[in-house]
């Protein structure tokens, strides 16, 4: 990584690379949107929508790099890819089939956690309603709402190179509970994970049932599955 642009592609011995400035859910005004088309356009670059909610600006110069990140006056998405890299949330506060307006209690993770230093890189999915778009159940964290209204949330799913689905960790919990119960299997995973270790091999490691006794014990909530 060299000026937070990752190296994409070499072709005949010419380097291009892409950055991903940080847009919170996807959530992103016109303005911001317009400057980041224009910055795009005038350093040829190509823009990418992502699957993780964001844009990426690809085919650009090294040397461009430390203007092009001035100009755009946003901070990278992922600074460290052992951390907290994305919150992907739903529309829930626009969407007809939502039970809750997930996207305030996203946002607070997001804010809050985006970032933060951990064994491996982490996502975190918040949805609305047990539809669960933001595929929260291939998540390392999902929080979703049920059918009536209360939260639940899941831990250790993975969409990668060994994928997993998520376990409940509890269900019936209010929107404080849950955020509670995020920070709280954050700080877990981060004492006792390996470093490298994914939080669905951490948990594969000591037991789904021992995971969530502590947890929810350190949180002070119940097991409701």
């Amino acid at each position: 990584m060299s000026n937070y642009g990752n190296l994409q592609k070499i072709r005949d011995g010419k380097r291009t690379y892409g950055i991903t400035p940080h847009i919170p859910g996807g959530f992103v005004l016109p303005d911001t949107l317009i400057k980041i088309a224009n910055v795009a356009k005038k350093y040829n670059g190509v823009l990418k929508i992502t699957s993780g909610q964001r844009i990426l600006i690809t085919n650009l110069k090294e040397e461009d790099l430390d203007d092009i990140w001035k100009e755009l006056d946003m901070k990278p998405a992922v600074t460290n890819q052992y951390s907290v890299k994305n919150v992907e949330m739903c529309p829930a506060n626009f969407c007809k089939r939502s039970k809750y307006p997930t996207i305030g209690i996203a946002m607070r993770i997001s804010k809050n956690f985006h970032g933060m230093p951990l064994p491996n890189r982490t996502k975190i999915g918040v949805a609305g309603c047990r539809n669960a778009c933001t595929s929260v159940y291939s998540k390392d964290i999902g929080v979703l709402v049920d059918i009536d209204g209360t939260f639940f949330v899941c831990a250790g799913g993975s969409a990668g190179f060994y994928p997993r689905i998520a376990d409940i960790i509890t269900k019936k919990l209010s929107e404080k509970e849950a955020y509670t119960l995020v920070e709280t299997l954050l700080n877990y995973y981060n004492e006792h994970g390996q470093m490298g270790e994914k939080l669905g091999e951490f948990i594969d490691r000591i037991g789904i049932e021992s995971f969530r006794k502590d947890v929810l014990e350190i949180a002070n909530l119940k097991e409701e599955l």
